[in-house]
C-alpha cells in the first residue's frame, strides 16, 4: 500500500527550526523547499496497484533519499544513518529532530519497483523539469561529465555453466522445446551420465584435458542440434523471451569455442577458444553485463554509468547507463 507523507509538521520539524541554515542553493534546500512537488503521492501509484497492506515509506522521502544517495556515493545503510543522524538530510526529506530513519532494504525495495515499472527514470526525469522551471541553475554554465563503472550484481560464468544455463532458459522459455531438448540434447548424458535438469556442474574428470574438451564438443553440439530443430524464424518473429532466449544460446554457443587442433570446424569437435570474444556475455543471469579494466591490475565487471552534474549543487541534469566496452 502507499504511503502518503503528513503536510502537518511535527514540533520538531527540523526543516520549520532550521531551514534557514541550509546553504542557499544547496541540493538540501532544493529538496525542502520543492519536495512536495518535485515528488507527489501519485507519482508512484502504479508502483503499488493493490490498496491493502502496510503503509509504504513516502515517495517523496525515498526518492529525496536516493538523490541524496546518489549525491554523496552513500551505501544503502550509510544512507538510513544520514537520515536519522544528519539534520541537513532531515530537512531535505521532512523529517522532526527525533525521527528514526528506515531500514536500508527499504531502498533496495523501492529501486526494485522503480526498474521492473515502465518509468524507471521518472525520479531524473521530474528532477530536471524542476531545474528548467525554478531556473535553480539560471546562470550556471559549467557542468561535469563523468563515468565510472558499477559492478553487477551476478558471478561470472565460465563457458560450461553459461552453455547448460542457456538451454534450461531455451527449455524454461520456448514452448515444446522441453521435448525437444530431452530428444535432441543427449550427448551431455553420454559425456557426464547427467542431463540438463541435473544441478551443478557436470561429473567428469576436471584434471583430464581430453575429458574436458569432450564435455565442451557435447554442449556446443547439443545447442546447435536444439538450434537447429528449433523453428528460430518463427520464435525470432514473434519477439519476447523465447527471441531472447535463442539468440542467447546462439551467442554463448560461438563466443568462447573455436575448432580443435587439426579441425576445420565441420566434424563437431571444439575445445575452449585461446582467445577472449570483444563482445564477451559473462552471465546468462545478466547478458548485458560486460568486463571492464580501469587500469591493467583493475579488473571489474559490470556496467558504466555517465552523469552530467552541476558542480556546485551537485544537481545530476543528465544520466546514462552502458555496456562497459564500446563507445
Amino acid at each position: 500500500m502507499q504511503g502518503e507523507a503528513d503536510r502537518q509538521r511535527e514540533l520538531l520539524d527540523v526543516e520549520a527550526l532550521a531551514g534557514h541554515l541550509l546553504p542557499a542553493g544547496s541540493v538540501f534546500a532544493f529538496l525542502a523547499e520543492h519536495r512536495d512537488r518535485l515528488f507527489p503521492a501519485a507519482m508512484f501509484t502504479d508502483l503499488f496497484p493493490s490498496g491493502r497492506g502496510r503503509p509504504s515509506i513516502p515517495g517523496e522521502v525515498i526518492a529525496s533519499v536516493l538523490v541524496l544517495q546518489a549525491l554523496h556515493g552513500y551505501s544503502d545503510r550509510e544512507a538510513a544513518e544520514a537520515l536519522t543522524f544528519d539534520l541537513r538530510w532531515k530537512a531535505a526529506c521532512g523529517y522532526a529532530v527525533d525521527a528514526s530513519g528506515f531500514h536500508p532494504s527499504t531502498l533496495t525495495y523501492w529501486r526494485k519497483r522503480l526498474a521492473a515499472s515502465e518509468r524507471p527514470q521518472r525520479i531524473f526525469e521530474v528532477v530536471r523539469e524542476v531545474i528548467t522551471s525554478t531556473g535553480v541553475l539560471a546562470g550556471r554554465t559549467r557542468r561535469a561529465l563523468d563515468s565510472t563503472v558499477l559492478d553487477d550484481a551476478v558471478a561470472r560464468q565460465d563457458t560450461v555453466t553459461q552453455l547448460i544455463a542457456s538451454i534450461r532458459r531455451v527449455a524454461r522459455e520456448v514452448d515444446g522445446a522441453p521435448a525437444l531438448v530431452s530428444a535432441h540434447c543427449t550427448r551431455l548424458a553420454e559425456v557426464a551420465g547427467q542431463d540438463y535438469t541435473a544441478t551443478g556442474k557436470p561429473r567428469i574428470a576436471w584434471d583430464d584435458h581430453d575429458a574436458r574438451e569432450d564435455l565442451v564438443t557435447a554442449l556446443v553440439n547439443d545447442a546447435v542440434t536444439l538450434l537447429g530443430a528449433l523453428d528460430t524464424d518463427a520464435i525470432e518473429a514473434a519477439g519476447g523471451k523465447p527471441a531472447q532466449a535463442i539468440a542467447l544460446l546462439a551467442l554463448v554457443a560461438g563466443q568462447d569455442v573455436e575448432p580443435v587442433e587439426g579441425s576445420d570446424g565441420t566434424d563437431g569437435r571444439w575445445r575452449i577458444a585461446r582467445k577472449t570474444a570483444p563482445d564477451r556475455v559473462i552471465s546468462t543471469v545478466d547478458p548485458d553485463a560486460r568486463h571492464a579494466h580501469k587500469t591493467r591490475e583493475r579488473r571489474q565487471d559490470g556496467f558504466k554509468a555517465h552523469v552530467v552534474v552541476e558542480p556546485d549543487t551537485g544537481l545530476m541534469t543528465k544520466v546514462a547507463l552502458t555496456k562497459t566496452n564500446g563507445s
